[in-house]
């Protein structure tokens, strides 16, 4: 695993991390949902709201790329 790839796995695991926790605090709180249906929820929300990072090799090098549902098209990253 190149150092790129660690630092896009790193930043999709921190995304997804702190949309999880908002999304569980808001459909705990805000939704009639009980039990294991909150964290499936706020999961389900987290992965499809979440941004996609991704390492990719190129005839410049390798670089790192980012693809979110509210940004158009795919961003290159540093």
């Amino acid at each position: 695993m190149t150092k790129l790839q660690l630092r896009a796995f790193l930043y999709q695991l921190g995304c997804f991390a702190i949309l999880f926790v908002l999304f569980r605090y808001l459909v705990e709180r805000y939704s009639g949902l009980t039990g294991y249906w909150i964290p499936i929820t706020a999961f389900v929300i987290a992965t499809l709201i979440g941004p996609k990072f991704l390492a990719v090799k190129t005839k410049d090098g390798e670089k790192l790329f980012m693809k979110w549902i509210f940004l158009k098209g795919i961003r290159e990253i540093g």
